[in-house]
């Protein structure tokens, strides 16, 4: 047998979207800690000037954490540099294409391009029954949730194709393997997302591309807090772990796809919910 190879990624480069708290933070040091120089992105960035209500406009929960400070896109980068690998922090709205393209092409002159990319972006506020959703809010969370992770895509596949070598990893959801209780946009993009992966896993498996999808469970972050210690409660109890996961458990299943150890891996959704999508009595 050969030697089995470990999730090194010393020498690549990973960006990594909504990476400023939560599980995009996670993956980012992940990958870092790795090996890995990080590009770390978000729509909100500490040293940005704060609109409350543009930002209320755009995410509500967005506009929350940049009031409370709890914005760590900067010093996430940092963190990453301690581990003697580079890294950024750069502003990245993910509906906006040319914004994308001008992040990676920053990526490119720093790093020599990006060879890891972790669709995490979300927005996952727009809660209501169906009568009562707007097509606005509809289509924001779908630009967000599935065209964001498109258009990211779209921007790193041509380095990827020429060196033969790429990784991408969509962040979907238990949500969209199971749906979503009054969260149409949301289970419906993260199970677009799922999709989404095996068609360019079709497409990139000539070139030594892989896609693969994430699909986390309740995990303890700072948006699930915001739900109040009931609900968290009642997510405990639903799990047959009973516990919510830790955002390290899932940030390991990303670096593992992003390594060669994970190289003969693709189109596949892997399952991070602690039992949660298991029929159960």
């Amino acid at each position: 047998m050969g030697q089995l190879r470990m999730t090194s990624l010393a020498g690549k480069t990973a960006l990594v979207t909504g990476a400023s708290r939560g599980l995009g933070r996670a993956i980012a040091l992940a990958l870092g800690c790795a090996g890995a120089n990080v590009v770390v992105t978000d729509i909100l960035v500490e040293d940005d000037n704060h609109d409350p209500v543009q930002w209320a406009d755009y995410s509500v929960l967005a506009s929350h954490f940049k009031q409370l400070g709890a914005v760590h896109t900067l010093s996430t980068a940092q963190e990453i540099q301690e581990h003697k690998v580079g890294s950024l922090a750069l502003k990245l709205d993910v509906r906006d294409a040319a914004e994308a393209q001008s992040v990676v092409a920053r990526a490119r002159d720093e790093f020599g391009g990006i060879d890891i990319l972790v669709n995490n972006a979300a927005i996952m506020e727009n809660f209501g029954r169906l009568d009562c959703q707007s097509l606005q809010l509809w289509e924001r969370d779908l630009k967000v949730n599935l065209s964001g992770a498109f258009i990211c895509a779209q921007v790193v596949w041509p380095g990827m194709v020429e060196r033969g070598w790429g990784r991408i990893i969509n962040m979907s959801s238990i949500a969209g393997l199971m749906g979503a209780y009054m969260h149409p946009s949301y289970g419906a993009s993260k199970a677009a997302l799922i999709g989404l992966t095996k068609s360019l896993a079709l497409e990139g498996a000539r070139h030594g591309i892989t896609v693969n999808a994430v699909a986390p469970g309740f995990i303890d972050t700072e948006a699930i807090r915001l739900a109040g210690e009931e609900n968290v409660e009642r997510y405990r109890n639903r799990c047959p772990m009973k516990r919510l996961g830790r955002v390290e458990e899932v940030a390991a299943v990303v670096a593992f796809l992003a390594s060669d150890a994970a190289g003969y891996i693709t189109g596949a959704t892997v399952p991070v919910t602690g039992g949660m999508d298991l029929l159960s009595f």
